[in-house]
C-alpha cells in the first residue's frame, strides 16, 4: 500500500501545502514579476475543486496540478500565469467548474489556457485513431494561437511519465509510445533538450525494463574508468582557460541510456564500442551578448592548439542558431585515448535557453523584440499544413513527424535569403516551401548555378534557384523524395485536385455496386476491398475505380454480405466493448466459422504455442522471437498480432490506437522462429568453413540462408537461422565471437 493511503488528513493537509510552497518559493527565486496573491488564488481553489479525488497510485489528485506547475516553472522557466494555468489545467475537464468560472475569478488569459488544455486533455490522441488527426491538429492550433499551452502540456506528460509505474501495463506502453513518438520530438523541436531526454529515458525505461537496467549498470560499473579519461583530457584545457581568465563551468555530460541503447542498435555494436559516451561542456559567464561569439572562437582556438581537430565534426551554430533558438559553438577533437570527444561551448545565456528551452525566453520573458524569432516562423509553417489536413491520421502524423526531429540545414536564395530546411531536403522542398505554384511547376534547379533535377539533396551553404515550365503538372512519384511535410502536404492538395473528379466518379461506382448486391457500407467492408486490390486508403481505391484500373467482380460480393452481416449485429464492436466472443473467418460459411477467444486489453496476455496452436500471430515488419520484448495489438479480427516493442510499426500504433495494445508474457511457446544474424572480421582462409561447422554442428542450428561476402581483409556475412528463442541467439553471437578474426556478431531486427 502506498505512504499516503495510511496518512492522517492533517499529515496529508501537511504534505500538500509543502508541496504548493516549493513551487512558490521557487517562483520567487526566479525574475518573473512576483504575482504571489494570484498563484496562490488558484491553489486554493483547484485544492477545493479536487478535495477527496484521488489518483491511481492513492495520492491526493492535487498534487499533481501542484507537481506540473512546479515542472513549467522551475524546468521550463515559465510565470505567474503559466503557473496558474497548470494549477487550474484538469479543473474544468474534472469537476463541475467551467471556463466561465476560471475567467470570471482569474481572468480571459489564464481562461484561455485551461480551455486550450482542456482541448487537448487526455494526450493527444483519443482512443480512435478516426480522432487522432483532429486531436494532433487540435493541439498544433492552441500551440500557434500560444505556445505556453503546449509547454504546460509537456510539463503534464513529463509528471505522467515520472509516476507512470501505477498503471496498468497495456496503458505503460501506450503512453510510453505516444510519449517518444510526439511528445519528446516535439520537446527537441520547442528546445527543451532536458526534458527531451527524461521523456526519451522513461518510455525505454518502461518499454525495455531488462535493456535500460543493463545500460544503467553498465554506465555506473566504467564510471571510475570515464572520470579517469575525462579528467585526463580536460585538465589541459582548464588550465588553458584559466590563463585565458575566463569565468566558466566545464562538465562532463553523458549520453542518455536511451541514447545509447539506440547507439548499440543501429550501428550494431555492444556497450563497450560506444565511445562518444561522454561529451565536454564549457558554459562561460558573459554579461555582453555583443562579446559572447569572439570569446566561443578564442576558446575553440584554445583547445585545437592542444587537440587534434576532426575536420568534418564542427558545428557552429552560434551564426546560424537552430530553428528552436539552439546556440552553441561544437567540435570534435581526438582525446589522449585515441577516442574522439565532442566539446560544446556556449554562453551562460546559450545554456539556459537550451536546457529549458526558448520558449520560455521568446515573448513573454523578455517581451518580443523588432527581429521575429525563428520559433515563431517554425509555427506559422505548421498552419500550412492544418489548412490541408491528412485524411489518413497516420500518415498525417508521419508527415508532421518528419519535420520535428528533424536535423537542419541552412540554403540561401539568389536574392540572399536565408531558409532553414531538415538535413536531405530537395529542389523540390525549396520550390514547395516558396510557394505553391513553384513547387507544382517546378522542372529543375540550379544548385551553385549547375543544374540539377528535382530529387538532388541540398547541403548546407548551397545556392538555390527555382525553374519552372506552366506545362509541368504534379506527379505522384515526387513525394518519395520530398522530405518538409509543408512540401508534401501541398503536393497532395495539389495531387486531390487534379485526382478529383476521378475520385468522385469512383465513389458513384463504389455506392451504386455496393447498393446493388445489397451490402451495406461499413469500414470493414472498405477494409476486405483495400486488401483485395492492395490500396492503401479509400481514396486511392475510388481514383483506381474511376479511372477503370480495377472492376468490381462478382467474386467479392458472398464474402463482403457476410461481413456486413457481421458488423450489424455487432460482432466487431464486442471484441473490444463487450469482451464477447467473436466469429472470425467472416466469408466461409456458417459451419466452418472459427471462434476466437475475446482479448481484455487490460490484463495480461500470456502468449502460448502449444501442439502446433499459436493464440498469436507474429508481425511480418519485425518477426519477434521468444524472449524479446513485445507488445500485442488487437486487429480487426479480434486477433492478437505481436511486435517486437523497438518495431518502427509499433510505435505508430501505441501512438494511435490506444485501446487496442495489450501488454504480453511469453509462455510454453514452442517451435522454431526465423532470426537474422550479421557478422564481421577480418578474412582468412577456411574461416567460413569454421563458422558453418560450429552452427550446424556443434550447436545444432538450422541455417536457412546464408550470404558471404570478402571485400580486401575483412568479411561480412548475413546469416539466417531458426531458433526456439531469443537466449539461442544470444549465445550463437557469443561463440561466433570466439572464432579468430570474427570481430561482431549481432542480430539483426
Amino acid at each position: 500500500m502506498d505512504k499516503q493511503t495510511v496518512m492522517t488528513p492533517a499529515e496529508e493537509d501537511r504534505m500538500i501545502e509543502e508541496a504548493f510552497m516549493e513551487v512558490l518559493n521557487g517562483y520567487l527565486s526566479s525574475n518573473h514579476r512576483k504575482k504571489v496573491e494570484i498563484i496562490e488564488r488558484a491553489y486554493r481553489f483547484a485544492k477545493e475543486a479536487h478535495k477527496g479525488i484521488r489518483r491511481r497510485s492513492g495520492e491526493p489528485y492535487i498534487l499533481h496540478p501542484i507537481a506540473v506547475a512546479k515542472i513549467a516553472s522551475q524546468e521550463i522557466g515559465l510565470g505567474s500565469t503559466s503557473i496558474c494555468a497548470a494549477l487550474l489545467h484538469d479543473v474544468v475537464e474534472d469537476t463541475d467548474y467551467t471556463v466561465e468560472d476560471i475567467r470570471q475569478h482569474f481572468g480571459d488569459k489564464i481562461a484561455q489556457l485551461v480551455d486550450g488544455l482542456t482541448k487537448i486533455s487526455g494526450g493527444i490522441f483519443g482512443d480512435k485513431a478516426s480522432l487522432q488527426a483532429e486531436n494532433f491538429r487540435k493541439l498544433l492550433l492552441t500551440m500557434s494561437e500560444d505556445i505556453r499551452v503546449v509547454l504546460i502540456k509537456m510539463a503534464d506528460r513529463l509528471h505522467n511519465m515520472r509516476t507512470l509505474g501505477s498503471m496498468a501495463p497495456n496503458k505503460q506502453y501506450k503512453i510510453a509510445g505516444e510519449t517518444l513518438y510526439i511528445y519528446a520530438p516535439l520537446a527537441h523541436r520547442l528546445g527543451l533538450f532536458a526534458i527531451k531526454t527524461e521523456l526519451e529515458d522513461l518510455s525505454f525505461k518502461y518499454e525495455h525494463p531488462v535493456a535500460y537496467q543493463t545500460i544503467t549498470e553498465q554506465i555506473k560499473a566504467s564510471e571510475a574508468r570515464r572520470s579517469a579519461v575525462y579528467s585526463d583530457f580536460s585538465e589541459p584545457i582548464k588550465k588553458r582557460l584559466d590563463e585565458m581568465g575566463l569565468v566558466y563551468e566545464a562538465k562532463a555530460r553523458i549520453k542518455s541510456v536511451y541514447s545509447i541503447w539506440n547507439k548499440m542498435e543501429t550501428k550494431h555494436v555492444p556497450f563497450e564500442e560506444v565511445y562518444d559516451l561522454y561529451a565536454m561542456r564549457i558554459v562561460f559567464e558573459c554579461d555582453d551578448p555583443n562579446r559572447e561569439k569572439g570569446i566561443c572562437w578564442s576558446i575553440y582556438s584554445a583547445i585545437t592548439d592542444l587537440y587534434r581537430l576532426h575536420p568534418d565534426r564542427t558545428r557552429d551554430w552560434i551564426s546560424t542558431p537552430k530553428a528552436n533558438g539552439y546556440q552553441a559553438l561544437h567540435l570534435t577533437v581526438m582525446g589522449p585515448d585515441g577516442n574522439w570527444v565532442e566539446v560544446q561551448i556556449r554562453s551562460r545565456r546559450m545554456d539556459e535557453i537550451a536546457e529549458k528551452g526558448f520558449a520560455a525566453h521568446w515573448k513573454y520573458k523578455i517581451g518580443e523584440g523588432d527581429e521575429e524569432s525563428e520559433l515563431n516562423v517554425w509555427l506559422k509553417t505548421i498552419k500550412d499544413i492544418l489548412d490541408n489536413p491528412e485524411p489518413n491520421a497516420i500518415d498525417f502524423l508521419d508527415t508532421l513527424k518528419l519535420n520535428l526531429f528533424a536535423s537542419e540545414i541552412v540554403v540561401f536564395t539568389p536574392t540572399g535569403e536565408l531558409l532553414t530546411l531538415p538535413a536531405d531536403a530537395t529542389v523540390l522542398d525549396v520550390a514547395f516551401g516558396l510557394h505553391s505554384e513553384l513547387g507544382i511547376h517546378c522542372i529543375a534547379g540550379k544548385v551553385n548555378h549547375k543544374l540539377v533535377p528535382l530529387s538532388h539533396r541540398l547541403k548546407s551553404g548551397d545556392q538555390v534557384e527555382v525553374l519552372t515550365s506552366k506545362s509541368q503538372v504534379p506527379q505522384p512519384e515526387w513525394e518519395s523524395f520530398l522530405v518538409t511535410a509543408k512540401a508534401k502536404t501541398r503536393l497532395r492538395a495539389a495531387l486531390r485536385k487534379t485526382r478529383m473528379p476521378l475520385i468522385n466518379r469512383g465513389k458513384e461506382i463504389l455506392s451504386q455496386w455496393l447498393a446493388d448486391n445489397g451490402i451495406t457500407d461499413s469500414n470493414q467492408v472498405i477494409t476486405k476491398i483495400l486488401g483485395v486490390f492492395h490500396v492503401p486508403n479509400r481514396d486511392e481505391l475510388c481514383y483506381q475505380l474511376g479511372a477503370d484500373e480495377i472492376v468490381l467482380g462478382d467474386f467479392l460480393v458472398k464474402t463482403l454480405k457476410k461481413i456486413a452481416e457481421n458488423n450489424n449485429s455487432g460482432i466487431f464492436s464486442k471484441i473490444f466493448k463487450r469482451g464477447k466472443k467473436n466469429v472470425a473467418a467472416a466469408g466461409a460459411d456458417e459451419a466452418e466459422e472459427a471462434e476466437v477467444p475475446a482479448i481484455n486489453p487490460k490484463e495480461v496476455y500470456i502468449l502460448k504455442n502449444e501442439d502446433g496452436r499459436a493464440n498469436y500471430k507474429l508481425a511480418d515488419c519485425c518477426n519477434p522471437i521468444p524472449g524479446d520484448d513485445v507488445m500485442g495489438f488487437i486487429d480487426e479480427d479480434g486477433r492478437l498480432v505481436v511486435h517486437a516493442l523497438n518495431c518502427p510499426r509499433a510505435q505508430v500504433l501505441k501512438a494511435g490506437y490506444g485501446s487496442r495494445i495489450v501488454a504480453t508474457r511469453w509462455q510454453a511457446v514452442s517451435g522454431k522462429f526465423s532470426a537474422h544474424i550479421h557478422i564481421e572480421g577480418i578474412d582468412r582462409f577456411g574461416i567460413l568453413q569454421e563458422l558453418i561447422q560450429m552452427i550446424s554442428t556443434h550447436m545444432a542450428i538450422d541455417i536457412r540462408k546464408l550470404n558471404i561476402e570478402a571485400s580486401a581483409e575483412v568479411f561480412a556475412c548475413d546469416l539466417w537461422v531458426r531458433v526456439a528463442d531469443v537466449s539461442v541467439v544470444s549465445d550463437l553471437c557469443e561463440k561466433v565471437l570466439t572464432i579468430n578474426g570474427v570481430k561482431q556478431a549481432t542480430r539483426i531486427q
